[in-house]
């Protein structure tokens, strides 16, 4: 993930579950045994992050210092993470977080390449984002991917999120250019229907 934010007013006592349950998925808090996992999963993996603003890790000591860094943000308040987990095996194969900012909340996820086409994103992408807009504050779950991300596109989509707009020159993924490119906003209001 690596979203980090300062928390919003209305967050900073946000109590996250420590784990969510769909029908073929874990989602459980991160924990520094999981370093191993998530560098064989999808850290290193040049594909799998792609489209994310940090470059493939090198080492399992990179991926044990990003972790490190990604709990203190958390214990911080301002930001949640779930490992995704199958219900079956306790082995990361992907992470979905979300940052709280006044009335909103920001959505990201990735997920190693061999659990693509899966569902698995979309499924845990519903549990998190159903968690979230039950929150009283939350008024807006929302996302943002490069334009050229189609995948995530579809999962957004498919979790009932409306796309916004374009936001031009919004965002630096460092494996596709030094600059920043354009990418595709989407959301979803509190108590309005979800799109299908």
């Amino acid at each position: 993930m690596g979203l980090a934010a300062s928390p919003g007013d209305h967050f900073t006592a946000v109590r996250s579950p420590a784990s969510l349950l769909t029908e073929r998925l874990r989602l459980r808090r991160p924990r520094l045994s999981d370093c191993a996992a998530i560098f064989e999963e999808y850290a290193a993996d040049p594909e799998a992050t792609r489209y994310l603003a940090w470059t493939p890790h090198r080492s399992i000591a990179d991926t044990r210092a990003f972790l490190e860094r990604q709990l203190e943000i958390e214990a911080a308040g301002g930001e949640r993470s779930w490992m995704i987990t199958r219900r079956d095996e306790d082995r990361a194969i992907g992470v979905i977080g979300c940052i709280f900012d006044a009335h909103a909340v920001s959505l990201g996820y990735v997920l190693g390449r061999q659990h693509w086409n899966r569902g698995y994103a979309t499924e845990g992408g519903r549990a998190v984002l159903a968690w979230a807009l039950a929150l009283p504050a939350t008024r807006r779950v929302w996302a943002v991917c490069d334009v050229d991300n189609v995948a995530s596109r579809r999962v957004m989509e498919k979790l009932g999120m409306e796309r916004e707009g374009l936001l031009r020159r919004w965002s630096v993924h460092p494996n596709l250019s030094k600059e920043p490119r354009d990418c595709f906003v989407y959301s979803r209001i509190r108590d309005a229907p979800a799109r299908r």
